[in-house]
This record gives structure tokens, sequence and C-alpha cells, in this order.
């Protein structure tokens, strides 16, 4: 079970201001602490507090992504995008992947002890460590539980290369100790910026920062000296995809200072394409037959609407001054993986 991982005995220490809970545990988590917050950032939300056994997660060899390490100290986000791939992992716990994705999260409290033990292993070789790569690492648990801290100091002190991606402002708080990590380490930053359309966003991506505050950040890591990536992901066939909307989300991320622009069209898989295609139903049901034939094979759209969408953002980042970085200078997200057809039903 690829969860076993998560099931030593909890840690002690509470944040403060903590209460404990009293929802049953899943059977994946025994021994797990449950806790709530009373505080209305945390309302509805129930945390499980476990001490992982491992936190450097091998990528398996098939998958289509440019890093072979993650690590993950977070499982279920609340941020609560709509069409995050992650969604279908959390029924691995006994969740589903609607909504107790977004409210019952998983905390691995001991990831940077953890995190230090392993780097310190001696067939630990130093690869790169990818962070952002499932759940937000700097999602609104972070600012509570604080894990990123210690994870960062780890990556620094044993001099390891990482990157992170993320939508979470909170990433600043860290700053100091990002630049402290790159003078002995390659660092890479990228954060998600799919749109610009504050009534979009509102819709789709709830608990995130806004795309200002989170272009505002990316101004703050370019302003210290890093080249920040900024992944326009995703953008969403029907609702962000037209060439006003590319063009205005193009033009903020170049005037935020971000080096390189990557597009990602919206693939939905299972877990994430239901949970979508229930909102695009309620919210925007003129969409659903053209969502139905753009992804009646799959989790992707068909490859000429990707290269087609591709080029179009490549015209808007000539035309605000950006390009693509050479091979190697920021950690790539693949534009669209292409995997074999998935027979999926939409609604």
């Amino acid at each position: 079970m690829r969860w076993e991982n998560l099931t030593a005995p909890p840690v002690e220490g509470v944040p403060g201001q903590a209460a404990p809970a009293t929802p049953p545990l899943p059977l994946a988590l025994p021994g797990a602490v449950v806790r709530t917050f009373d505080t209305p950032g945390f309302a509805g939300m129930t945390f499980y507090e476990v001490r992982a056994r491992s936190i450097l997660n091998k990528v398996p060899g098939t998958s289509r992504v440019p890093f072979e390490w993650t690590v993950n100290p977070y499982r279920g986000c609340s941020h609560a995008c709509l069409y995050c791939f992650a969604r279908k992992t959390h029924t691995y716990l006994d969740f589903d992947a609607g909504a107790d994705f977004d409210r019952q999260v998983i905390v691995k409290v001991n990831a940077g002890e953890l995190l230090r033990r392993e780097l310190a292993a001696p067939r630990w070789r130093g690869a790169h460590v990818a962070m952002g790569t499932n759940v937000d690492c700097y999602q609104r648990a972070e600012g509570r539980y604080r894990l990123m801290p210690s994870i960062i100091e780890a990556l620094r002190d044993f001099a390891n290369p990482f990157s992170i991606l993320t939508k979470g402002t909170l990433i600043v708080r860290d700053l100091p100790l990002l630049r402290q990590a790159a003078q002995v380490a390659r660092v890479g930053v990228s954060f998600s910026v799919g749109f610009v359309d504050e009534r979009l966003w509102r819709s789709v991506e709830p608990g995130t920062p806004s795309p200002q505050r989170r272009l505002d950040a990316v101004r703050q890591f370019t302003d210290a000296g890093f080249e920040v990536g900024v992944l326009m992901a995703p953008i969403l066939p029907g609702l962000s995809d037209d060439d006003e909307s590319i063009d205005a989300t193009v033009a903020a991320i170049a005037a935020a200072g971000a080096a390189s622009v990557t597009p990602l069209p919206l693939h939905l898989r299972p877990g994430a394409r239901e949970w979508y295609a229930q909102w695009l139903a309620r919210e925007h049901p003129h969409l659903v037959p053209r969502y139905r034939e753009l992804y009646r094979s799959g989790a992707y759209a068909p490859q000429p609407y990707q290269r087609e969408l591709t080029a179009r953002v490549r015209v808007a980042a000539r035309r605000h001054g950006l390009h693509r970085p050479d091979r190697g200078e920021h950690r790539q997200v693949p534009a669209s993986p292409a995997p074999a057809p998935e027979q999926l039903s939409l609604l």
C-alpha cells in the first residue's frame, strides 16, 4: 500500500491553539493525531498529523517528468483547485477526491528531521529534489505547521539542489532561507499562474492567493536575484484560452519580471475529471459539449489543440519580451505529456 510510510506513531507536539477533533481515523491512517483549528481560515478543515517513515519519494520510471525525487510534506490541499490531478490520490486514504481532498489534510509533522536523516544516508547521491509537484507545499496549513523552513535548511546544509513550484505566496516568508540555499546549490523557484481573470480565479481556485498576489511574489523573488519561471497552468478551454486572456496573462507575467513562461493546457485525470465536470455542468453548461469532444479519448486534449495553444502563448511571450529558457536553466515542466489513451466519461 503506497500510504504505509504514513503509519508511524504521531508526534506529541501540538501547534499553538490546536484542539483535538473527533472524526474517526481513516483505516489508512492508524495512530494519526486528528485536529481542527478554531480560526476562520481553517473552518471545516481537519488535519491528520502523522510521523512519516520516509520523505524522499522516488518518481516511477514511467512518469514523464524531468525529475526523479520529490518531497511532499502534505497530502490534500486547501487551495481547492477543481482540476488538481492529485485528487485521485486521496482515495487511497479512504477519502473522496472532491470535498475531502480540499478539507482533510495529511501533515507529515516530522518532514524536516526525516529529510535531514535521509540526505545524510550513504546511499543518497545528491539528486535534484522537486517540491510542489503533487500538492502545494505552501498551502494554508504551512502557515501554522511551518514544515518548509526545516526542509529548506536540510537541503541547504547538504548543498542539495532542489526546486519549488507553488501557487502559495507564503513562500516569501522563506525567501532569506532560499537565498542562503541558492549560494551553495542550484535552487529553482516557479509559480503557477494560469490566468489573471479574478472571477475565474475565485471560481476554480478558491483557496489560492489571487493571481496578482502570486505575481507580486514573482517580483519579490526576481528582485532578490532569482530567475523565476511561471507555469501558465492550466489554460482552460473556453474560459482562458482566447487570445485576449492569453495576452493579458502573459503581459502580467512579463511585467512581474518572470524569466520565462511555460504554457500547460488543462488535463483531467480521474478524480479531478469528475469533480471539474460537476462544476462545469453547474457553472458553464454551454461548454459541456466542447469538453466532451476535447477529452473524449482521455485526460489530455488532442495534440493539435495543445500545439496551437502553445504556439499562441509563445507568440504572446515574444511580444512581451519573454522567452523559454535554455534546457536546464529552470526546472522544466513538460508542456503536455501524451500518455496512452484512456476511455473516460466527462459527464
